[in-house]
């Protein structure tokens, strides 16, 4: 497993739960509003540092009794091979395990749900089905999005769907979409872009949604599922 970062200990990362979050090498989209262009872009992947599984490991060894869980991130964590397995080594552990993922491989996500490897999914919704190449900047297989939306609306596994919505790519129509699409999910987060660090460079001047704004498209989005906001 590449693991290019990890963050020893958060408490909004995993609802309700003292966690860590680890994060792992590799990405199948190139959204350019992405925060972490050093797990995703080959060129920035070749310098970024590794952390090894043993140094990892070891850390959660040490943690016991003080974390409750792990996030996996990226990147795109359903990209590695050696994910079930690398969950498996958490698991033993003790620890309850977050997955974020854009929900690209929903063979993925149905094979750790049933094993039981995790305990809680945040998968992005990054636009409406028509332009979702414009928010990914690869093409989607929309199919495979919508089978990882059924997948999680079965309510096996704790679950959150999220949008990061920014004026550049999302009207409030586009949005309200979204909302439309998902209708009746378990709960619907929309999360305000941050202008810094992002793959395209040009994304770093554009500006966010005003607060007014996101508490306009919310109450929209609240007639088709439950909406909340995340900063």
């Amino acid at each position: 497993m590449e693991i290019g970062g990890l963050e020893k200990s958060t408490l909004i990362d995993y609802p309700a739960k003292v966690a860590c979050t680890v994060f792992l090498i590799g990405c199948n989209f190139r959204c350019p509003f992405c925060y972490s262009s050093e797990l995703v872009l080959p060129e920035k992947i070749k310098s970024q540092p590794r952390i090894s599984e043993k140094e990892f490991f070891d850390f959660l060894k040490k943690r016991k009794g003080l974390l409750e869980g792990v996030v996996i991130c990226g990147g795109e964590p359903t990209q590695n091979k050696d994910l079930p397995d690398f969950i498996k080594k958490i698991k033993k552990l003790g620890y309850r395990v977050k997955l974020d993922t854009n929900g690209s491989s929903p063979e993925i996500l149905a094979k750790l749900i049933g094993e039981k490897l995790i305990d809680y999914v945040a998968m992005d919704i990054k636009a409406p089905k028509e332009r979702y190449y414009k928010a990914t900047g690869v093409k989607v297989d929309i199919k495979k999005i919508q089978k990882s939306i059924d997948i999680l609306k079965r309510g096996k596994v704790d679950y959150e769907l999220r949008s990061t919505i920014l004026p550049k790519l999302h009207t409030k129509e586009d949005i309200v979409n979204m909302a439309k699409w998902i209708r009746n999910a378990k709960v619907y987060y929309l999360q305000q872009f941050r202008p810094e660090k992002t793959i395209d460079p040009e994304y770093e001047q554009y500006k966010p949604f005003s607060q007014e704004e996101l508490k306009s498209i919310q109450k929209e989005c609240s007639k088709y599922v439950f909406t909340k906001l995340r900063s």
